[in-house]
């Protein structure tokens, strides 16, 4: 019983300090999800036919370098190429 009132309490002093305590599970879990998202980002572009990729600015060359330059990868909750 004291244990979850022990972590109950550090729970409420992590809140209160408006910092998150740091992990290094949550942070390797941010990475693979950022990975994952750029993944399929590489796979839509690649199933697109040329025409469609110059029409969006860019050629089957550039998927590799566009994928791994998507700044704003992590903002976006689902990966459209229509607004790329």
């Amino acid at each position: 019983m004291s244990t979850v009132h022990e972590i109950s309490k550090w729970h409420q002093q992590s809140a209160n300090t408006g910092r998150a305590a740091y992990s290094p599970l949550e942070a390797y879990w941010n990475a693979f999800k950022i990975w994952r998202k750029r993944r399929m980002l590489q796979t839509e572009l690649s199933s697109l036919t040329d025409r469609e990729l110059i029409d969006i600015g860019i050629t089957r060359g550039e998927i590799d370098y566009v994928s791994s330059k998507a700044s704003d990868i992590t903002k976006t909750p689902t990966l459209d190429v229509r607004y790329w």
